[in-house]
């Protein structure tokens, strides 16, 4: 069987004296969509920090392509490959489209930049059409798009995304899930904390259940969607979202 693309074992991670993350552990193989569910406050917004590097662990280990990364900074993390979309503070609104796009793609050698601009407007055609129209004047699901494709335009092998329906309407829903299925076509790996965790699931290939900083349940997404036990206890028609995220846009060094 192959390695992990990415891996994270025993993670303890928390703010301050507040201990979040009590021994979490995920693998995500290349090409694979991974859920994150659970209740408010689960820790499923922290984990993807400390994958990020946005916050560095007490304990455990975060591998990439068998690397040791645990405490990475982001931006180094966005040259290998792996690259974060936040819940919040995903788009720089007063820059247009393409300017944004042309910001993300500055982790790539200077030759490839307008090529991968190129490549997320041949994606998201909706994006082509709007590439003068300035990111805050989009609507939710148009800026969430944007949002994905400044990750995409670094060339990622692996994504993050964070709560990516959070605040949409169900029309903007269909659209960015159907580009997050898209995305995973064209080979790249998605580790994904999700409030909606039907949807998610439906649409993984394995699943992860979170539960006051632990793992809870784990297996396919089919599976978890069959299990009473994850079905009596977490799936509602969505789980409230426990993220706070106000990081800096993926790729851009947050401040310190």
């Amino acid at each position: 069987m192959s390695k992990p693309l990415l891996e994270v074992a025993d993670v303890e991670a928390g703010y301050g004296e507040a201990l979040v993350l009590r021994g979490v552990s995920l693998t995500a193989f290349e090409a694979e969509l991974v859920a994150i569910i659970g209740p408010n406050g689960a820790g499923k917004s922290t984990l993807l920090k400390v994958v990020y590097g946005l916050l560095r662990p007490t304990s455990g280990q975060v591998r990439y392509r068998t690397d040791d990364v645990t405490g990475v900074r982001p931006e180094r993390l966005t040259r290998l490959g792996l690259n974060y979309v936040p819940q919040l503070g995903n788009v720089f609104p007063s820059l247009s489209i393409a300017e944004n796009l042309l910001v993300g793609s500055v982790s790539l050698p200077r030759a490839e930049r307008r090529p991968a601009v190129d490549d997320m407007y041949t994606q998201f055609p909706l994006l082509a059409e709007r590439r003068r129209q300035r990111a805050g004047t989009l609507s939710g699901g148009q800026r969430k798009l944007l949002a994905i494709a400044r990750a995409l335009v670094t060339r990622p092998r692996a994504l993050l995304l964070d709560e990516p329906s959070a605040g949409l309407s169900p029309q903007a829903v269909e659209l960015v899930f159907d580009q997050l299925a898209e995305v995973k076509r064209r080979g790249i790996a998605i580790v994904m904390v999700e409030q909606n965790a039907r949807r998610a699931l439906s649409l993984a290939d394995r699943g992860y259940v979170l539960d006051m900083g632990r793992n809870a349940y784990e297996g396919t997404g089919r599976s978890l969607l069959n299990d009473p036990k994850v079905t009596d206890l977490y799936l509602g028609s969505t789980i409230a979202s426990s993220s706070t995220s106000t990081s800096a846009p993926s790729g851009i060094n947050p401040p310190t």
